[in-house]
């Protein structure tokens, strides 16, 4: 099984007053720099959704714009039109803005898949829809589904493919930043 990654840093950073989540720095290194280095070793190869773009380009993996600012789902689509020419046969998607994600997610997730599952999510206390594994073959489908018209939630489409989660004791590794008091709370946490 191929597996391609994505990092989700396509967000507008409203609560944060419109600041770019990729750029934040915690602990002397960007969120977007600690996702990659989180991500890479778990997948073939990776890639980032974002839609500026700004200072994304050294980093050497490619970054996919959205077709139309959807939200995460739009992120993983996007993923999917890049993978699915390499043959890639799942999408590994992570949120940027959560910077100690765990070391083993991708591993966990596909276990996850053995229940017969096509879909399968992060589960630490609730679920963490924007880390999963999507089927690149729910690519046209998930097209149909942002441009129906309804609000695009993640768990509306993971609930149309049978569903498996995988579940992390840790919910400090999904912590994740939103809002000033969020960086402020994972800065300290990261101090020597």
């Amino acid at each position: 099984m191929r597996i391609f990654g994505v990092i989700l840093a396509g967000g507008q950073g409203r609560r944060l007053g419109g600041l770019d989540k990729a750029a934040l720095d915690l602990g002397g290194a960007r969120l977007v720099d600690l996702a990659l280095a989180r991500l890479q070793p778990q997948v073939d190869t990776a890639a980032i959704s974002s839609n500026t773009g700004a200072g994304l380009a050294a980093l050497g993996v490619p970054i996919l714009a959205d077709a139309a600012p959807l939200g995460p789902l739009a992120g993983v689509l996007a993923a999917m039109h890049w993978a699915a020419p390499q043959g890639a046969d799942y999408i590994a998607s992570v949120a940027v803005d959560c910077p100690h994600f765990p070391c083993d997610l991708v591993a966990q997730l596909r276990l996850a898949l053995e229940s017969g599952a096509e879909v399968a999510l992060a589960r630490a206390g609730r679920v963490h829809g924007t880390f999963g594994l999507w089927p690149i073959a729910a690519r046209d489908d998930l097209a149909r589904f942002l441009s129906s018209g309804a609000n695009p939630k993640v768990m509306d489409f993971a609930a149309r493919y049978p569903l498996a989660y995988a579940d992390f004791p840790d919910e400090a590794a999904f912590d994740n930043i939103n809002t000033p008091q969020d960086l402020a709370r994972l800065r300290q946490a990261v101090q020597p």
